[in-house]
């Protein structure tokens, strides 16, 4: 058995070869790839074959992270995807934010893009499939509301609030603040794992998945394997999210693009991934897992990666602006205010789907033509 099975792993694992490979290469001979960037195709091939690599990492980090949780059963499965995810965002905004000059709304632009692409693009996707396949379906209607009770007052004080401070001038807050922000933002987030995980499990489960999870299992050897590999997955990513801050930081600051395209750069890398495992969850009728990444995943960026962020900027002396402005700060309460009437009653169909697509595609249109 153990003559095949090296073999047989070593097949369906070849694209941590490539990545792998990849941070060799950029280890060994990055400065000369990441020069000269003003040669078009250069700067084309540099990005695409870094962020495909990124991604493609990103990817096996999810397929990892979703054979624990059959093994493990919700939500520690799903919590374990969001926390993977999560580390990701928070050293790709890192990496790029300490990168060349000073990009105050890098982290804010990401943050938000994130916001938009999960709740909108992720959420419209994934009950427009469902409810085109299975015409309504069913969640945990208490789960939902306790993800919301969270993610709106942590995204109203994180990107909203600072517009209205009068302690520092502009959308920005001071050092007091960014650590009260920190602490209760954290603190939060642990206080909702303690919810998901021990007092009311429940909530995150819908009844057929409470089934199912009872002969998921897989034994502690499988859940071993796959955790190395995920683990596996994530040094790669975690080193070549670095590598990609040149080319991303080139293309805003000396090619002019919309700065929110670098946010929105960064966001497409870490959301795709838990994307895909949604819209697929939705589309096998399992619309309860779709909830817990969709929601999870706003949930850990702003309990988790805002606080990591703003502990960073002042490490490092690279000041953040998170206050939203104009279009964006729109779009994002309406955002919310509408995940309030899409998640009220514990059925979904194809209209809020069509309803949070459009959303999406009104911040797509909105970064070109603000």
């Amino acid at each position: 058995m153990n003559a095949k099975f090296f073999p047989s792993l070593l097949t369906r694992e070849w694209f941590l070869a490539v990545s792998v490979a990849t941070s060799v290469i950029f280890l060994i001979s990055g400065h000369s790839l990441l020069s000269r960037l003003d040669v078009l195709w250069r700067l084309g091939f540099v990005f695409a074959w870094l962020f495909l690599v990124i991604l493609g990492s990103a990817l096996a980090v999810v397929r990892h992270a979703d054979q624990l949780a059959r093994r493990l059963g919700e939500p520690y499965g799903t919590l374990i995807l969001t926390l993977s995810i999560t580390s990701i965002e928070v050293v790709s905004i890192s990496a790029i934010m300490l990168h060349g000059a000073n990009n105050p709304t890098l982290a804010r632009d990401t943050l938000f893009a994130v916001t938009m692409i999960v709740l909108n693009g992720m959420v419209g996707l994934s009950l427009l499939m469902g409810g085109w396949r299975h015409r309504e379906q069913q969640y945990n209607l208490q789960g939902a509301n306790a993800y919301l009770g969270v993610i709106i007052p942590l995204g109203i004080l994180a990107l909203v609030l600072p517009n209205f401070t009068v302690t520092t001038p502009g959308p920005i807050l001071s050092f007091a603040q960014e650590m009260f922000l920190a602490i209760i933002a954290f603190g939060l987030y642990i206080a909702f794992l303690a919810l998901q995980t021990r007092r009311h499990r429940a909530f995150f489960r819908s009844d057929e998945e409470g089934d199912s999870n009872a002969d998921a299992g897989g034994g502690g050897k499988g859940i071993m394997r796959h955790a190395l590999l995920l683990a596996a997955y994530m040094v790669p990513v975690i080193y070549l999210a670095e590598q990609l801050a040149p080319p991303v930081d080139y293309v805003v600051e000396t090619m002019n693009a919309p700065a929110a395209l670098a946010g929105l750069t960064m966001a497409i890398l870490v959301a795709t991934p838990e994307a895909i495992g949604a819209v697929r969850a939705a589309g096998e009728n399992h619309l309860q897992r779709s909830v817990n990444i969709f929601l999870g995943s706003v949930l850990s960026t702003t309990g988790l990666t805002i606080p990591a962020i703003l502990v960073v900027s002042n490490l490092t002396d690279h000041p953040v602006m998170l206050g939203l402005q104009h279009t964006d700060l729109l779009l994002f309460v309406l955002t919310l205010a509408l995940c309030m009437v899409t998640f009220s009653s514990g059925r979904t169909h194809v209209l809020q789907g069509l309803v949070h697509l459009i959303l999406f595609v009104s911040y797509l249109f909105f970064i070109f033509v603000g």
